[in-house]
C-alpha cells in the first residue's frame, strides 16, 4: 500500500474529495530569481531601477511645425561607430541559457576615449535592445535597433542608456531601421526620457520629451532571409531632438514605460508576502519558458464555505505581455491586480463571485532580451495558440490547456489578453463574431460598450472590431473563443494617448452646489484628455475600469445590458440606413457589420443585407419611422454622451420598474452615485473618481444561485438574507438615498 502525506481529504460535499497538497516551493517567494539569458548575450551587472512618477498635468502630443528634417541615413562610411554589440549574429537559433548570460568578462562596446565628449551608450540590460550607434555630427547620432533575437525583423521597441551628455545641447537621434510603414510618432507621440539625477533630486521619473519629431520612409531596403531573395523590406526612420537636463547625467530613452521581468517578480513577491492577500490569492508556476524562466499564474477567489460553492463559481481568465515590447499591457495588468487584490467592497464581490486565473507575463524570455514581438523560438506566440508543440511554445500551450480545463469544469465568463497598439490612439478591444445566433453577435459587443461608458475619456468603442480572420486563427482571442468562451477579447492600449474629449455632464444632485462630493466629482469628470499621452497611472486605471465593467456586465439586474443591446441595435440600424438610404427593421444583426466601421457595410451585397433585417430580437418597432410601437429610439452619437429616448408602454413599465424614463440617457446608468462616504475610486486611483458603482445588492447564497436564474432583478435578490454589499452600481431611475437620522435632508453629505 502506497503511503503519502501529499493528499488532502475534504468531506464538505458529503463524500470524501481527494486532492493534492500545493507544492511549497511554488508558493513561497523567498528572493528575486535572476533571469536566465541565452548564453550568447552579454549582460552588464548594473542594477537598473526606475521610480514610479506621474506628471501633475497631462502631457500633450507634439505639434508638428512642418520644418522637421527627414535626412537619409549617413551610415558608418560618413560617421564614427561609438557603440556596437554583435552577439546576435553568433547563433541562428536558441541553444541554451544561463543566469547572467555569457560566461567570462563583459567586452567594452563603447569606442570612445575617456576625455571624449561623445555620448556613451549602453543597452546590455533587461529589455534593452540597442545594437549600434554611429556619430554623424557633433550632437547627431544614428541608432540601429537589434531585431528580435533569431529573426531579422520586428524593430519598434527601443530602450537604452546614455551618459556623458552636456546640459542644454540639442542632441539629435535617428533610429534608421524601423519596419512599420506608419507610426503614432507621425501624429504627435513623443519618446520617453528618464534622468537618474532628476529622480534623485526632484523625484521626477519618466516624462515625454523631444522636438522636431518625424517618422519617415528611408531609402534603405534589406533582404528578408526568411523569404525569397527577391523580396525586400522597406525601412523607416524616426528622428527627434532632445535636451538633457543635467551635465554628465545617466539618462534612459524608451519607446514606452519599461516593465521588466524583475519588476514583475518584485511585485509578485510583495503579493506573496502579504498574509491577507494570500488568503484568497494563490501564486503558482504555470510552466517554464524556453530559457527556463518561470511563467507565473495567480488564482484569485475567496474561499467558500464548501467545495460545492467553490465549484459553482464562474471563471475569468486575464493574460498579458505575450508581445514583450508592449509594456503598456503590463501596466494595465498591474492596475487590474491592484484592484482585484484590494480590500474594497467591489473587489470582495468580484472574488466572491468569480475564480480569476491571471497570467501576468506570457513571454518572459522576450521581455528579458528586449524583443518587440517574438519569443526565443523566433515566432510570434500570439499566432501559435493552436500549436501542439509544447516544448517549442510552452507558455501558450499551457495557457490554452488551462483554459480548456476550465471550460470543461465551469462557465468561463470572459477571456481578455492585454496588449499595446502602435498605430491607433485610445484604448479599444478586438472581439469575435459568433456565427448563426444573431442576438449573440450584439451580446459580444456589450462589454466593450460598457468599457467605453466607464472610461469614456480613454476607451473608444468606435475603434473596436469584431472580426474572425483566417490570418488570426492562432491568436489567443480566437482560440479561446473556439474553445467555448463567448466573451473573448484582446484589449489594446495605445502607445500614444487619448484623442477623446470631455466627460458628459454630471447629473443633477439634490444637494446642488452644497454637496462637496458632487463638486469633487465634477472636477474629475470634466477633465479633457484629448491630445495627451497616457501615463502609467492612466494605464493602471484601465485595469480598474476593467473590473468595474465586469461588475456592470454581471449585475443580476439586466437593465444595463438590455439598454446597451438597444444602443447597439440602433447603431447598426443607423449604419444600414446610411448605406441604403431607407429605414429598416429593428432586428439588425449582420455578422459582417462592424459597429466600429460604417465602411464595412459597403462590402455586404444589398440583397444579403436586406435579408438579414427581418427579425425582431428585442421586441421593438419594425420600422424606424413607426411611432406606434413599444419603443422609440432616436439617433445618437457615441462620441458625445449618447442619448436614446425611450417611450415604454404601461405593460413594459410594470415589467421593468427600474427602466429608463422618457428622454433619459443610457449613460446615466453608469454615472457615480452620490453617497455620504468617499467613493471607492478615491481609495484606488486619483483618475478613477468618475467610475460608476453598482446598485447595492445582497450576495446570494449558493442555493439561491442554483434556484434563481442569473437574470433575477435586484429587488428579488434583496429579499434574501445575506451579506449586504455596500458599494455597487445604481442607475438614475433610483431615488436618492435618504438622509441618516439626526441630519436634515437638506444638509450636504460629508466626504
Amino acid at each position: 500500500m502506497l503511503r503519502t502525506r501529499q493528499l488532502l481529504i475534504n468531506f464538505d460535499a458529503g463524500r470524501p474529495v481527494v486532492s493534492l497538497k500545493a507544492p511549497l516551493d511554488l508558493i513561497n517567494f523567498q528572493s528575486i530569481i535572476r533571469p536566465r539569458w541565452p548564453v550568447e548575450c552579454e549582460v552588464i551587472s548594473d542594477a537598473i531601477h526606475h521610480i514610479e512618477w506621474d506628471p501633475s498635468e497631462p502631457e500633450p502630443f507634439y505639434q508638428p511645425t512642418g520644418l522637421e528634417k527627414a535626412s537619409m541615413p549617413a551610415g558608418e562610411e560618413k560617421g564614427k561607430v561609438v557603440y556596437c554589440v554583435d552577439h546576435t549574429t553568433k547563433y541562428p537559433h536558441f541553444t541554451c541559457s544561463r543566469i547572467g548570460g555569457s560566461r567570462g568578462p563583459i567586452r567594452n562596446a563603447t569606442f570612445i576615449g575617456e576625455a571624449d565628449s561623445t555620448l556613451q551608450f549602453e543597452s546590455r540590460f533587461e529589455s534593452g535592445n540597442l545594437l549600434k550607434a554611429v556619430q554623424v555630427g557633433l550632437y547627431e547620432y544614428e541608432l540601429t535597433l537589434r531585431p528580435d533575437m533569431y529573426t531579422a525583423k520586428h524593430t519598434q521597441w527601443f530602450y537604452f542608456r546614455v551618459r556623458n551628455m552636456k546640459a542644454g545641447a540639442n542632441y539629435c537621434f535617428t533610429i534608421v531601421n524601423l519596419m512599420k510603414s506608419s507610426s503614432l510618432y507621425s501624429v504627435g507621440m513623443r519618446p520617453l526620457l528618464y534622468s537618474e539625477r532628476a529622480a534623485k533630486e526632484t523625484s521626477v521619473g519618466w516624462r515625454r520629451t523631444g522636438s522636431n519629431i518625424r517618422y519617415f520612409r528611408s531609402c534603405n531596403q534589406v533582404d528578408e532571409p526568411a523569404v525569397k531573395s527577391s523580396d525586400t523590406v522597406t525601412l523607416h526612420s524616426l528622428t527627434w531632438t532632445v535636451q538633457f537636463p543635467y551635465d554628465s547625467d545617466t539618462c534612459y530613452l524608451a519607446h514606452c514605460y519599461p516593465y521588466t521581468y524583475s519588476h514583475l517578480q518584485r511585485y509578485l513577491r510583495g503579493v506573496a508576502s502579504n498574509p491577507a492577500i494570500t488568503s484568497y490569492c494563490m501564486l503558482r508556476v504555470l510552466c517554464h519558458s524556453l530559457a527556463g524562466n518561470a511563467v507565473y499564474v495567480l488564482t484569485v477567489t475567496s474561499r467558500g464555505s464548501s467545495v460545492v460553492e467553490d465549484k459553482t463559481k464562474r471563471a475569468v481568465v486575464v493574460t498579458a505581455r505575450v508581445h514583450p515590447g508592449e509594456t503598456n499591457g503590463s501596466w494595465m495588468m498591474e492596475g487590474f491586480l491592484e484592484f482585484l487584490l484590494g480590500e474594497s467592497d467591489d473587489a470582495r464581490l468580484l472574488r466572491d463571485t468569480f475564480v480569476f486565473k491571471v497570467v501576468p507575463m506570457l513571454n518572459p524570455d522576450g521581455v528579458i532580451v528586449g524583443n518587440y514581438r517574438c519569443s526565443l523560438a523566433g515566432r510570434d506566440l500570439n499566432r501559435n495558440y493552436k500549436t501542439r508543440l509544447r516544448d517549442s511554445f510552452p507558455t501558450v500551450w499551457h495557457t490554452r490547456n488551462m483554459v480548456e480545463r476550465l471550460v470543461n469544469e465551469t462557465d468561463v465568463v470572459l477571456y481578455c489578453d492585454f496588449h499595446g497598439h502602435n498605430r491607433k490612439n485610445n484604448v479599444f478591444m478586438y472581439g469575435c463574431n459568433s456565427p448563426g445566433d444573431n442576438a449573440l453577435k450584439l451580446q459580444e459587443r456589450v462589454f466593450p460598450l460598457m468599457m467605453s461608458k466607464n472610461a469614456n475619456n480613454k476607451f473608444s468603442f468606435k475603434s473596436c472590431k469584431f472580426r474572425v480572420q483566417k490570418s488570426k486563427e492562432g491568436t489567443g482571442r480566437i482560440t479561446m473563443w473556439r474553445l467555448g468562451v463567448k466573451n473573448s477579447y484582446t484589449m489594446e492600449a495605445s502607445f500614444g494617448g487619448s484623442t477623446l474629449g470631455r466627460f458628459g455632464a454630471l447629473p443633477a444632485c439634490r444637494f446642488t452646489s452644497q454637496c462637496l462630493l458632487h463638486q469633487a466629482l465634477s472636477l474629475q469628470m470634466t477633465g479633457d484628455r484629448k491630445g495627451s499621452h497616457f501615463t502609467t497611472r492612466d494605464l493602471k486605471s484601465i485595469g480598474f475600469y476593467f473590473c468595474d465593467t465586469l461588475l456592470d456586465y454581471c449585475d443580476p439586474d439586466p437593465t444595463k445590458i438590455k439598454y446597451c443591446l438597444a444602443e447597439l441595435n440602433v447603431l447598426m440600424r443607423k449604419q444600414v440606413r446610411e448605406k441604403l438610404g431607407i429605414d429598416v427593421g429593428s432586428g439588425v444583426t449582420v455578422s459582417d457589420v462592424e459597429t466600429s466601421s460604417p465602411m464595412s457595410l459597403k462590402m455586404i451585397p444589398t440583397k444579403c443585407l436586406l435579408s438579414a433585417l427581418t427579425t425582431d430580437k428585442f421586441g421593438m418597432q419594425r420600422r424606424l419611422g413607426d411611432r406606434n410601437t413599444s419603443g422609440v429610439f432616436e439617433h445618437y452619437s457615441l462620441e458625445d454622451s449618447p442619448t436614446i429616448k425611450t417611450k415604454l408602454n404601461d405593460k413594459e413599465q410594470e415589467k421593468d420598474s427600474a427602466g429608463l424614463t422618457e428622454s433619459k440617457s443610457h449613460t446615466s446608468l453608469f454615472v457615480p452615485v452620490l453617497r455620504s462616504r468617499p467613493p471607492r475610486a478615491a481609495l484606488l486611483c486619483k483618475d478613477k473618481g468618475c467610475v460608476n458603482v453598482l446598485l447595492p445588492v445582497l450576495k446570494p447564497s449558493v442555493l439561491d444561485k442554483m434556484v434563481h436564474p442569473r437574470s433575477v432583478t435586484l429587488n428579488q435578490l434583496q429579499g434574501n438574507h445575506g451579506r449586504r454589499h455596500q458599494s455597487g452600481r445604481e442607475h438614475r431611475a433610483m431615488t436618492a438615498p435618504q438622509a441618516p437620522s439626526g441630519r436634515r435632508a437638506s444638509q450636504p453629505a460629508l466626504l
